[in-house]
Order: structure tokens, then sequence, then C-alpha cells
């Protein structure tokens, strides 16, 4: 079974049971970044613990550097 959510506002589906650590390889997500899941900051090391919902709203970002 898969589910849908919505990483960075495009839609996404995963497997059931994805975590965020899933959200982060479909995208190829490049560090240095922060993630949000529903506007609530996820720790890096809780990626592969934190798992996903379907409807969950994935923010991935990445860090502006210049001046």
């Amino acid at each position: 079974m898969s589910m849908h959510i919505t990483i960075n506002s495009k839609p996404c589906e995963l497997p059931e049971g994805a975590t965020v650590t899933d959200a982060l390889a479909t995208m190829q997500a490049k560090p240095p970044y922060a993630v949000a899941v529903n506007t609530v900051f996820v720790p890096a090391p809780e990626h592969p613990r934190h798992p996903l919902k379907a409807g969950d709203r994935v923010e991935v970002i990445s860090p502006v550097t210049g001046g």
C-alpha cells in the first residue's frame, strides 16, 4: 500500500510506514538541510525514526548563503 504526502509543495507517493529518511531519499536531498513535518522541526537524528502519515506536509529547507 502507498500513501500520498506533500514534499516542498509537490505531491509525492511513498509506501506505508515510510520515514523522513525515505522522503529525503525520494527527493534526492543533498545536505545540509533542515526538515519540518507539518511545520514541526524534525532533528536529523530523528529522520530514520520519524514515521510519515498520509497527508503529511514535509518541507526540506536548505540554507542560503551570501550577503
